[in-house]
């Protein structure tokens, strides 16, 4: 029963932190809403959204398997968050002939499956870093 508890515990962790990952993602993307985009058929923002919780639920995984207890996984989780999001603003930075941004709100399905790699590939190496 403590194991099922547990579980329980961790899937609503998981839910918040996701969620608290992704309006902070939204707010970092000025240039369109998410889920505005999402409605209305943006293929990339859909791709690049599936990534970035692809990519926290990785980290959190590694967080559950690595720490001692809730508190410390939640700590992990809530890094590995800032870290993805950090990762995100150096791809932007980084890509000099154009604007991830605007190409992702303008349906560039092709940006949005390099951010969703960016996002999961990350994650690994996050993860993987957690002890």
């Amino acid at each position: 029963m403590e194991g099922m508890i547990s579980t329980f515990i961790y899937f609503v962790i998981a839910i918040i932190v996701v969620f608290i990952g992704l309006v902070i993602f939204e707010l970092i993307t000025s240039k369109y809403k998410d889920w505005d985009e999402i409605s209305g058929g943006n293929q990339a923002v859909a791709l690049s959204i599936a990534g970035k919780i692809i990519g926290i639920c990785i980290i959190l995984s590694f967080a559950i398997y690595n720490s001692i207890n809730i508190w410390e996984t939640l700590i992990w989780g809530a890094y590995g968050v800032v870290l993805q999001m950090i990762a995100y603003l150096l791809f932007e930075a980084f890509t000099r002939k154009f604007s991830v941004e605007e190409k992702i709100k303008e349906n560039n399905i092709a940006v949005g499956i390099v951010t969703m790699a960016v996002s999961i590939g990350l994650a690994f190496v996050i993860g993987a870093s957690i002890t």
